[in-house]
């Protein structure tokens, strides 16, 4: 049960990127140049991922134990560091340059999207690269 959760959660947030247009990375560039092709709709996008998010955290919160688990993995950590503010740059410069972040990336692949097969490759080698470096900086 555990996997055809975990496929049926995969499956609906792939058609729910592809349905939203967020696959497309001209649309999520056109949200980011507030001066040229503003395309105001991926604000409606993330505003429904809150409204279904929101409520979603509310009742898991309520419950002991996850349905598939025996403990509940939430972030606990309140604090800003180096680290994070770093990590949060690299992603939003990359997804305003791309037009991708990992999520739609992927899904876009099997649609070619344009600049997919040269995003991806890129993707990994840096995620690759801040793996080894965050390894070699926790051994320092």
């Amino acid at each position: 049960m555990h996997l055809f959760s975990t496929l049926f959660a995969g499956l609906l947030f792939g058609t729910g990127l592809i349905l939203s247009g967020m696959a497309n990375p001209a649309k999520v560039q056109n949200f980011l140049d507030l001066f040229g092709t503003w395309d105001p709709s991926l604000a409606f996008v993330m505003g429904g991922a809150i409204m279904v998010t929101m409520p979603g955290f509310w009742l898991v919160q309520k419950r002991t134990t996850p349905l598939f688990h025996d403990a509940f993995h939430l972030p606990t950590r309140t604090d800003f560091d180096a680290k994070l503010v770093v990590g949060a740059a690299t992603f939003g410069i990359g997804w305003g340059l791309g037009g991708f972040c990992p999520g739609p990336a992927l899904t876009s692949l099997p649609l070619a999207a344009s600049g997919t097969f040269f995003f991806i490759p890129s993707m990994l080698v840096g995620m690759m690269l801040a793996k080894y470096s965050a390894a070699r900086l926790s051994k320092t």
